[in-house]
């Protein structure tokens, strides 16, 4: 490989990495794990995303088997700034119930939200912005690549909402209709390699008598552009329900506004045992709008005239600007 071409590819590999400083050419979705990244959607974009599960729930104490199916969603916004995000999250669950004892047969069934959330995300730190600046070492490919102490710092966001339970939730603590808050600290690491390291920070329902913690670890790997993997660990406590929870699946980018999702849930408890699947996808509206300026060839005798040039392709004349 001669020294032009060797340059010009390692440009390429390190361009990547700026996109994760706001607003992306590509979708940038939370499917298909539990945990939310620290970056918005981008300023004036719209995004649903939208899970559909099945799986089995056995409970070893009440001899109960249930069929599960489960809708997630998501509906994210990128209000007034890029650091800034709103969103409502949920996830509705039916399940129908078995009982396989000698004393009590039978089945039921249960449904509602077993979440039904509304809150905004904002980022606090975002140590890839500066990194943006610098150039690449065109000389050393592990110059380019090496480990550096500073990866370690990861963007941080925080993330504050609310709950909303209805009355006679089997999901729920809380016997009457309740509105709790939820706060969240998130922090992103982005490793060379295409390696994303999250980790989530939740305390929610913390003004009702059954406060809820947890914790949500998530390791991605994308292969190339398209393709990415990941695996999930969940813990959650609470005196209502507590669990440990593994995920793992991946995620397929069909264009650049919509990308595919596969993942299967497993725990360590039978009280009670869970297995799912889900399938899921993702799709933005992208409303994201920036001036880019461009320098118009003409005469070489004549003044240099530039424009601005809008992405739906307006050109506004600025003279001699």
């Amino acid at each position: 490989m001669n020294i032009v071409a060797r340059r010009l590819t390692l440009l390429l590999i390190c361009l990547p990495f700026s996109l994760f400083a706001q607003y992306t050419e590509t979708i940038n979705s939370n499917r298909p794990g539990n945990s939310q990244g620290a970056f918005a959607v981008g300023q004036n974009v719209l995004q649903f995303e939208l899970g559909l599960g099945y799986g089995k729930e056995k409970h070893a104490l009440l001899f109960t088997d249930a069929n599960v199916i489960s809708v997630d969603y998501a509906a994210r916004y990128g209000l007034l700034m890029e650091r800034l995000e709103i969103n409502a999250i949920g996830s509705y669950q039916n399940n129908n119930i078995t009982f396989n004892n000698n004393i009590v047969s039978g089945t039921y069934t249960q449904a509602n939200f077993k979440l039904n959330s509304i809150g905004a995300k904002y980022l606090l730190y975002d140590p890839y912005r500066m990194r943006e600046l610098e150039k690449p070492n065109l000389y050393s490919y592990h110059a380019n690549f090496k480990f550096r102490w500073r990866e370690l710092i990861p963007a941080v966001a925080v993330y504050a909402g609310a709950n909303f339970d209805s009355e006679d939730n089997p999901f729920s603590p809380e016997f009457e209709a309740t509105i709790s808050p939820r706060f969240a600290v998130i922090t992103q690491n982005n490793f060379n390699g295409g390696w994303v390291f999250v980790t989530n920070f939740l305390a929610e329902r913390i003004a009702t008598d059954f406060p809820s913690y947890t914790y949500l670890i998530t390791l991605t790997h994308a292969f190339n552009p398209k393709f990415s993997m990941f695996l999930e660990n969940e813990g959650i406590f609470s005196d209502f329900y507590a669990d440990q929870l593994i995920r793992g699946g991946a995620a397929y980018l069909l264009n650049t506004e919509f990308s595919l999702d596969a993942s299967v849930l497993l725990n360590w408890k039978d009280t009670p045992s869970r297995t799912f699947f889900k399938l899921g996808a993702s799709y933005r509206f992208d409303m994201h709008k920036k001036d880019e300026y461009i320098e118009e060839k003409g005469d070489k005798e004549a003044e240099p005239k530039k424009q601005r040039k809008r992405k739906d392709d307006v050109e506004v004349d600025d003279g001699g600007f």
